[in-house]
């Protein structure tokens, strides 16, 4: 992708390096506005349109509190029942219409394929927040954003990585977007870790092995895990046929500090693209591990304002003129001086 502006954000595959590190630089450049040092206007006037047809805290609010960051206004539909779509409306018809009322659209939907059917009918840029089990582009770029970050934290880089995902790696899209971004890297070794019947589509892995990295694939939680990210998912519940289905499965990866200790290194940096389920018979990221300095999803959550923005920037081609429109903060924030 050598041009950003007017561009749809569908897929992690529009990505080459190139195109992932002009996002992280343009990130680096928002933190000063996410930590309320000071704010710029450069969207001012600009509308987004916020369509959630699925379920969604994080991505809906960070995607919303983004273009706010850059002086824009958010409408928002959420829920299919409360839409036209509800009513028969075709995607294609719901994109021409909202994109007449909108300078750019990010678009959550149950089924895969949607958000790109969306895009087919819209006058302006989409970009996907999830489309089912397929694809989440902006949360691959936020986790490799947050990868890059602890990596540099210790002198190192995402090339020579070692990633364990752990958990439902069939219907995670989170998993499926960001091992098909790590392609784009050096020498990168994944350790898949998942019950059978949850294992990482073929598809994906065969991108993995045919971009010449190591994988290594195993059912169990078992010996010293060598990796430098930890990157823990839920079982996706929504996704199966029934709440029992989904029951045989969990829990049955758990990390609480005494596991943590027992099977990773001392600095592996502990990912989940959250909501972690925190019911006792989930319970995938134990407590005890809220306060350990490793635990970086709460950074992931933070990071993924600063990409959001940075898309939202280079898609209406204002990446260049952020701190033209630098205004100062008016009021009492603690950002700035809160301990991440």
């Amino acid at each position: 992708m050598d041009n950003f502006t007017g561009q749809h954000i569908l897929s992690v595959n529009q990505f080459d390096r190139v195109a992932v590190e002009t996002v992280f630089d343009v990130a680096d450049k928002m933190q000063p506005y996410a930590n309320r040092e000071k704010r710029t206007t450069v969207l001012e006037g600009a509308i987004l349109g916020n369509l959630f047809f699925e379920s969604s805290t994080r991505t809906r609010v960070s995607f919303g509190t983004a273009f706010n960051l850059l002086g824009g206004e958010v409408r928002e539909t959420t829920g299919i029942s409360s839409s036209a779509l509800a009513k028969g409306e075709s995607l294609y018809d719901t994109a021409r219409v909202l994109s007449g009322y909108s300078d750019v659209i990010t678009m959550r939907h149950p089924d895969a394929g949607s958000v790109a059917e969306f895009s087919e009918g819209s006058r302006v840029p989409v970009l996907n927040g999830g489309d089912g089990p397929n694809e989440h582009p902006t949360q691959a770029l936020l986790d490799l954003y947050t990868i890059a970050k602890e990596r540099a934290s210790f002198g190192e880089s995402i090339d020579n990585l070692h990633i364990a995902m752990i958990g439902d790696l069939k219907y995670g899209r989170t998993v499926h977007s960001l091992a098909t971004m790590l392609c784009l890297f050096k020498n990168i070794k994944l350790t898949l870790i998942s019950p059978n019947e949850l294992q990482m589509p073929v598809s994906i892995c065969d991108a993995i092995t045919n971009a010449g990295h190591e994988l290594i694939i195993s059912d169990q939680l078992e010996g010293s895990v060598e990796a430098d990210i930890c990157y823990q998912t839920r079982i996706q519940q929504e996704r199966f046929s029934s709440l029992q289905e989904a029951d045989k499965y969990r829990g049955k990866f758990r990390l609480n500090q005494q596991i943590y200790t027992q099977h990773f290194k001392s600095k592996t940096v502990i990912m989940h693209p959250l909501p972690r389920d925190s019911r006792a018979d989930a319970n995938e990221l134990d407590n005890d591990l809220n306060m350990h300095p490793n635990l970086a999803i709460f950074r992931q959550t933070d990071n993924g304002v600063l990409v959001r923005m940075a898309l939202f920037a280079l898609v209406l081609g204002v990446a260049e003129k952020i701190s033209d429109f630098d205004r100062p903060v008016h009021w009492y924030s603690t950002k700035n001086t809160a301990n991440n």
